[in-house]
């Protein structure tokens, strides 16, 4: 994937396309890949970097989602526990099977996990991760030697998926250019064209990098912009209503001591009456989320400290070494895009998360809702309903066995390069070829040659992309980040032909941005 090809076939030519898909997120790549599968000419456009909000900010788990049972929406689970498996087989480098274990509290606690569990093992069927099994107290202080014993009479083994958001974002849409999409970061949408009929027609947007306004003719436009879809809804209505109610979740990642085994923790019920995750995530520990309701979408949302303070309050409850602020490494706030409720009063954490599409009377089809673990089924539905509405041949799906970007089966986990599947040999190539085999950070374990693979062949324009989502840095851990920096910007700056002004504004943006990540 190359920037500069890709701005020159998508405005060099005065095609119409079948798809013009706004919004790089999960729900965007989903839709472009699954039409581009299918043989639409599809173009998506995305106004900052790909995966830049909510779908980077997740809590890295592929899953069927277990209090979704608990609320009695079996349909939900059983849709997302088929594509966890399709997802597991398709793109192995990036998703993993994850035990969990349910620390419970007496025999009633013992019976009830073990029995929902089993049904959400057996809503799987084949595509199962593994067997949910209860096992006693000593078993459980012996996966999970960080728990508070006095905190527990035994505990639940289940699985789910565990898996890195952005780089399945980013080999995604590489799936989707390889069937033929063309894809663009840094495009944002400032208008709907419409026709004589009033119908949609098309978009202009705006080439961040240059300024410079284009027109693109469609016959369908989707919006795919998760938390946004209201700004576009009104670019097509002044006085379309509200459809999104956001809710801000927000994760802290912490070192591995506080989770040393490969067992991920899941404590069912907090305060708030949501479930709260530890998660080993790339040799740290993922901790969260809340569900706060805002008012105002942003594109960088900021943890409150209350919801700081709830996680680590919560954590230290259960662990025998208790988190404190000063051991936080990271903290990520991102939006989830729910849809809108009628029922007033509802809280954000009963707003079902399945995704609903509705079109608008000029066409434009919209997408809310959903989640990472759904963005096939998402993308199937979406292009089901386009065919239907634009009266076109119905198509099959083609995107059930079609593998991802990298795949590569049985990746050792160990290995710091292991998300690149079998980009790794490709990568080590180029860095052994040309001298970039540099550390730039020990602690993190990445080298020279990743920053210049990132902008030759996945659209990195910018520090923050590469150190927030190509890598995982800024996430993992923020301090360190910043002291990467430097380097990455001086290496960006040369693939680029970039001056040291850039540079400078480069480090100063970075820092600004990563402020909110560190506590």
């Amino acid at each position: 994937m190359n920037r500069d090809e890709m701005i020159s076939k998508i405005t060099e030519t005065k095609k119409i396309y079948d798809f013009v898909v706004i919004g790089g997120g999960a729900t965007g790549i989903g839709i472009a890949l699954e039409a581009a599968a299918r043989g639409y000419a599809v173009v998506l456009l995305e106004k900052s970097d790909f995966a830049k909000s909510t779908s980077s900010k997740s809590t890295k788990l592929v899953h069927g989602g277990v209090r979704y049972l608990a609320q009695g929406n079996v349909g939900l689970v059983r849709e997302a526990v088929i594509e966890r498996g399709l997802l597991a087989k398709n793109a192995p480098h990036l998703v993993k099977d994850q035990s969990f274990v349910i620390p419970t509290h007496g025999l009633f606690d013992e019976i009830k996990y073990t029995v929902g569990l089993t049904l959400y093992d057996w809503l799987a069927g084949s595509l199962s991760l593994g067997k949910s099994k209860r096992i006693n107290k000593k078993k459980t202080l012996k996966r999970i030697s960080t728990i508070k014993p006095d905190k527990i009479s035994a505990g639940v083994v289940y699985h789910d998926g565990q898996f890195d958001d952005t780089r399945l974002a980013i080999n995604s849409l590489q799936t989707a250019v390889k069937q033929g999409a063309l894809a663009l970061n840094y495009a944002g949408v400032t208008s709907v064209l419409k026709n004589d009929n009033g119908k949609i027609c098309g978009v202009t947007f705006v080439d961040e990098e240059t300024g410079i306004t284009h027109q693109l003719n469609a016959k369908q436009v989707v919006n795919a912009t998760g938390v946004f879809a209201d700004h576009v809804l009104k670019m097509d209505s002044p006085n379309a209503q509200k459809t999104i109610a956001p809710s801000q979740g927000v994760h802290v990642v912490l070192d591995q001591s506080f989770l040393p085994g490969t067992d991920a923790i899941m404590i069912p019920k907090t305060d708030d009456g949501r479930v709260l995750f530890l998660v080993p995530w790339h040799n740290k520990v993922v901790v969260g989320t809340t569900d706060t309701p805002v008012e105002q979408e942003s594109l960088e949302p900021v943890a409150l400290e209350e919801e700081i303070d709830f996680i680590l309050r919560t954590a230290t409850r259960y662990l025998t070494k208790a988190p404190k602020r000063n051991d936080v490494l990271s903290v990520f706030a991102g939006l989830r895009p729910l849809a809108a409720s009628n029922e007033k009063g509802k809280k954000t954490k009963e707003i079902s998360r399945s995704h609903k599409i509705f079109t608008t009377n000029s066409g434009l089809l919209t997408m809310v809702g959903g989640k990472w673990t759904t963005y096939r089924k998402m993308g199937e539905d979406l292009v089901d309903q386009a065919e239907k509405n634009q009266g076109w041949p119905k198509t099959q799906t083609q995107t059930k066995d079609l593998k991802i970007h990298g795949y590569q089966a049985n990746v050792d986990l160990h290995n710091p390069l292991y998300f690149y599947g079998s980009d790794q040999e490709l990568l080590l190539h180029l860095a052994k070829q040309n001298t970039w085999e540099g550390s730039i950070s020990t602690a993190l374990g990445v080298i020279e040659a990743q920053v210049v693979w990132a902008v030759r062949f996945e659209m990195a324009r910018t520090v923050e992309d590469f150190l927030a989502r190509r890598t995982r840095c800024q996430l993992l851990d923020a301090k360190e980040s910043l002291e990467m920096a430097p380097k990455v910007a001086e290496i960006m700056a040369k693939e680029l032909g970039k001056d040291l002004e850039w540079q400078q504004q480069q480090l100063a943006d970075y820092k600004a941005v990563t402020a909110n990540y560190i506590l």
